[in-house]
């Protein structure tokens, strides 16, 4: 993959949106598709499902509606792996859930500023990218690792843990929806377990575009330089279990597991509930939350 940014496919039946939204991201230097109904958006996608980074979907729009595009795109092997925030004027609680639980990795309520856009797009692209360069690495791995049926890492960092998803998806077969799944559970166990870095203090970097180099500054301060994660992969006859454990104090993952209200306009906090839903057919945490067992079942 090079360093080129991706596509993003903005779909909307209002031209002043489809305006607005394509030059607050052209802002920086963003590559624009733009669609102006659901079915020309699928047609769009399906036409070349690797090319786009990134679905920024109106909910209410003539036709087929936001949400029926949604749910086409995650029912599509090709293109469940694209993250898709949904924006709408609906406000209701209820209304944004539906949009949450059908498959939308962020959901923007108008109107929106241009930073809040570009905040929950840098956000939704780096996982999307990093999950792809994840899968470029795993090329010559597979033939050997198909055999394996227990693999143990350790890692401090996020290029380490994109290593590690490279190896454990290679050993395990994962689809790209599985691969961004154990992704964001890497990267968990580093940002907030082993550095400690608060879910406001997250939401405070990612708004303004310095979580990787408060990342890297942790990792080089006394008191996090030896802290590791660890991974271990299982196989066996039924299914694959990873077990993900960082040396932090833990944390209160249950609310984590479902989209909650109060969270849902916030530019991050969806990867537990993502992974639960999309990659593993099991996600159990265990004590205080600084262990992960992750299943996918392989055979009833």
């Amino acid at each position: 993959m090079t360093a080129q940014k991706p596509m993003i496919l903005v779909v909307d039946d209002e031209e002043i949106c489809l305006a607005q939204i394509s030059i607050y991201l052209k802002e920086l230097d963003y590559k624009i598709v733009t669609a102006s109904n659901g079915q020309d958006a699928l047609d769009l996608l399906n036409s070349d499902p690797h090319a786009y980074g990134l679905v920024i979907l109106d909910k209410f729009m003539e036709g087929m509606n936001g949400i029926e595009v949604l749910k086409q795109i995650k029912d599509d092997p090709d293109l469940r792996i694209l993250p898709v925030i949904m924006q709408t004027a609906d406000t209701a609680p209820e209304k944004i859930l539906e949009g949450i639980r059908a498959g939308a990795y962020y959901y923007l309520t108008k109107p929106f500023s241009a930073e809040k856009l570009l905040s929950v797009v840098d956000n939704a692209l780096s996982l999307y990218r990093d999950t792809r360069l994840a899968r470029e690495e795993l090329i010559n791995l597979k033939e050997s690792l198909h055999r394996v049926n227990e693999l143990s890492f350790s890692f401090r960092n996020r290029q380490e843990a994109r290593e590690m998803t490279a190896f454990l998806s290679c050993a395990g077969n994962l689809n790209m929806a599985q691969e961004m799944g154990l992704m964001e559970l890497l990267l968990n166990a580093i940002e907030h377990g082993n550095l400690a870095i608060t879910y406001d203090e997250k939401t405070q970097l990612i708004r303004d575009n310095q979580l990787e180099t408060e990342i890297n500054r942790r990792l080089n301060l006394p008191e996090y330089e030896d802290k590791t994660v660890t991974v271990k992969f299982k196989r066996n006859s039924s299914n694959l279990t990873f077990i993900i454990s960082d040396q932090g104090s833990g944390f209160d993952w249950e609310p984590y597991l479902d989209m909650q209200l109060e969270r849902i306009n916030d530019n991050h906090g969806r990867g537990i509930a993502m992974a639960k839903n999309m990659s593993f057919n099991e996600l159990l945490y265990q004590g205080d939350g600084n262990v992960v067992h992750a299943i996918i079942v392989t055979h009833q």
